[in-house]
């Protein structure tokens, strides 16, 4: 049920019975309005309705006693002509004069702010300032990111400078190399979101604050301004709030004016805009200068310490007891295509606490993480640590695979085992390369090819007397280790992004009607779909009835009887 707020006419004119408009400062009106045919008139938008309204009415009394039942009371709206305007009726030819509060002489502190605000919140320097961070953004993904110094001397050398002039010195100097949490990116990001609150402070705000109020007009001229105006013959605006009503309007009635309003979320969509942006900045900044990254390349079998991975970002980075949590690689494996490429790798992990009790375990995978307390563990490179074979069927022994450099970027990882006087200058031995944990290479004192063995075949091999047995090919899970605490806020600023977005596509329209006589001067508009307004505006005023008065008198008589 829908409900609006009338303020009755205050009129002294005779045709109007005391009944019809109780005198009550102010009640909300839910009606129904019975079923009524319309009869055909010769005004355009005419049709001729005597019809009663049920309502309830709420009074002071009934707010004050809560838990009462309202007063039931029916009311007949008059069809007599209303009175005509006077000359003193809209000598403003605007809207109701509304209370100012009178200038306070400030000191200099507020006049200082007052000028700051309205600086900060200039539109052109906000596109400014957006354009600036743009800009840095792009420069921080071409500039390679948290390096050695070492790198930037040899990739921005003094002797060959980008540009003409822009050398190691300058990523240093303005910390270019942490970009993202450099003091210049923090600081125009900062100005960006001043910006905003103050935009919001002394523009968005001041908007919705005019948009709830009651602006009534009072003169014709001043509703015939309006984007949408059309004078109804023979109507009365109780009729046009009753119709606005049923249209989702909120209707309000002063004496012989009206005003209505829908679509007031549409108002408060920008604001909603401005936080969703402060959300996402404030979750940017958290996480550059506020999380923990670390990189580590454990074998199978073997445990590390969170905390000795992470290392901070910026000056927001505060450790958490999560930092003393161990990690232990149970197993690390790969899958492979048919060609025999590597299509993805696996690393089985638990998380122990300090008693070494397994609190959680889970097998990751390339963009599939692990996230504990705060702490995402990705899986990212992989790499082969160790050879474990039989010698001549004693062992096992492990020999330490190095990876060896080739073109392109393929992975070859070699090892040796040494035969005979290992104290000699001029050792000899046999050479075992491997690209992946599925075969492994051999090659025998003089470096020749000598056969293709699977790890944990049991298959052996002999070579220059020597039997051997490849038992296992031990890899190594490459994992990186991250703390974000921006995250939260960077997906609520997007979501609310995303829903505040879409409700600033919502109109937000406006209504004002006045009863000069027997005519009533309706105009409105509307900050979006101003087509549509049009069309809704003339499709609702088709709705609205002719007052006859024959039917008048009729109704007269009888209250009189």
């Amino acid at each position: 049920m829908k409900s609006f707020t009338f303020t009755p006419i205050n009129s002294s004119n005779s045709c109007f019975p005391k009944t019809h408009f109780p005198r009550v400062p102010i009640f909300h009106l839910f009606s129904k309005i019975k079923p009524f045919s319309y009869n055909t008139h010769v005004s355009r938008r005419a049709h001729t309705l005597p019809f009663t309204i049920n309502c309830k009415l709420k009074s002071s009394q009934d707010i004050k006693n809560k838990g009462n039942k309202s007063v039931s009371q029916k009311i007949v709206l008059s069809e007599a002509s209303p009175p005509p305007l006077t000359e003193n009726d809209g000598a403003n030819g605007g809207s109701e004069n509304v209370p100012v509060s009178s200038k306070k002489k400030g000191g200099m502190a507020k006049k200082l702010s007052r000028k700051i605000l309205q600086i900060l919140s200039n539109l052109p320097l906000a596109i400014g300032e957006m354009f600036a961070v743009a800009a840095l953004m792009a420069l921080g993904t071409l500039i390679d990111q948290g390096e050695a110094p070492d790198f930037y001397f040899q990739k921005y050398p003094e002797d060959h400078p980008v540009f003409g002039f822009f050398t190691w010195r300058w990523i240093l100097a303005l910390g270019f190399d942490h970009m993202f949490s450099s003091p210049i990116f923090l600081g125009v990001l900062a100005l960006l979101g001043a910006s905003l609150m103050a935009c919001t402070y002394t523009n968005q705000l001041p908007l919705i604050k005019t948009s709830r109020r009651w602006t009534f007009l009072h003169s014709p001229e001043a509703i015939r301004k309006q984007e949408f105006s059309e004078s109804l013959p023979r109507a009365s605006i109780q009729d046009v709030g009753t119709v606005l009503m049923g249209a989702g309007y909120e209707v309000f009635l002063k004496g012989p004016c009206l005003y209505a309003f829908k679509g007031l979320a549409g108002r408060l969509a920008p604001v909603g805009v401005h936080i969703a942006l402060l959300l996402i900045m404030a979750g940017g900044t958290l996480s550059a200068a506020g999380s923990f990254k670390g990189s580590v390349t454990v074998p199978q079998g073997l445990n590390f310490v969170v905390g000795d991975v992470l290392g901070p970002t910026g000056f927001l980075s505060f450790p958490t007891e999560a930092f003393n949590t161990e990690i232990h690689v149970n197993r690390f494996y790969m899958d492979y295509y048919d060609s025999g490429e590597v299509s993805q790798f696996h690393t089985d992990l638990s998380i122990l606490d300090m008693d070494g009790k397994e609190v959680m375990r889970k097998t990751i995978s390339v963009n599939d993480p692990l996230r504990y307390d705060g702490i995402t563990i990705y899986q990212t490179d992989w790499s082969i640590s160790a050879l474990q074979i039989l010698k001549d069927n004693e062992g096992p022994y492990n020999l330490a695979m190095a990876p060896l450099k080739i073109n392109g970027d393929k992975k070859l990882f070699g090892t040796f085992l040494p035969v005979g006087d290992i104290n000699s200058s001029d050792v000899k031995g046999i050479s075992m390369l491997a690209r992946d944990l599925q075969s492994i290479v051999l090659y025998d004192m003089e470096g020749k090819f000598v056969g293709v063995r699977r790890p944990n075949s049991k298959l052996p091999i002999n070579i220059n007397g020597t039997e051997i047995v490849i038992v296992d090919a031990i890899g190594s899970s490459g994992l990186d280790l991250k703390t974000d605490p921006g995250v939260p806020l960077v997906y609520a600023g997007f979501g609310a992004l995303m829903l505040t977005t879409c409700i600033s596509f919502l109109s937000h329209s406006q209504v004002w009607a006045l009863q000069d006589g027997t005519t009533a001067i309706i105009g409105g508009k509307t900050n979006r779909a101003k087509l549509e307004f049009s069309e809704e505006m003339n499709r609702l005023l088709d709705k609205i009835p002719e007052i006859v008065e024959s039917s008048l008198s009729k109704q007269v008589d009888s209250i009189s009887g």
